[in-house]
């Protein structure tokens, strides 16, 4: 038997389509906040979580049901780039809204 797997790694699948009212939901929101940068959370089956933070610090999400791959064709059709990481530098640029901290200040944690 030879050393190493049998299985090869193909390249020939189709290349991910994007939703138009994706890459229109981040166009018009990098448009209205200076531009904007994303981080793309994967979400296992449901699909994946786009994060975007503008350039003013505001910051709102878009859902690709259909996966990772769909969701950065979309921030790149869109013209917005993507981080691989949170990075601590755009973390601080991000200002949470005063609804979003009345929100949080309503929950209670149980044990």
């Amino acid at each position: 038997m030879a050393d190493g797997s049998d299985t090869t790694l193909t390249t020939d699948q189709p290349p991910a389509t994007t939703p138009e009212g994706l890459v229109t939901g981040i166009r018009s929101f990098a448009a209205g906040h200076g531009g904007a940068r994303a981080v793309i959370e994967y979400v296992g089956k449901r699909g994946a979580r786009i994060v975007l933070v503008g350039g003013d610090g505001t910051w709102d999400d878009q859902f690709a049901a259909e996966g990772t791959d769909v969701a950065r064709a979309a921030c790149v059709s869109a013209g917005v780039t993507v981080e691989n990481e949170w990075e601590r530098e755009l973390m601080d640029q991000m200002r949470p809204s005063n609804d979003l901290w009345r929100s949080m200040a309503r929950r209670t944690l149980s044990r």
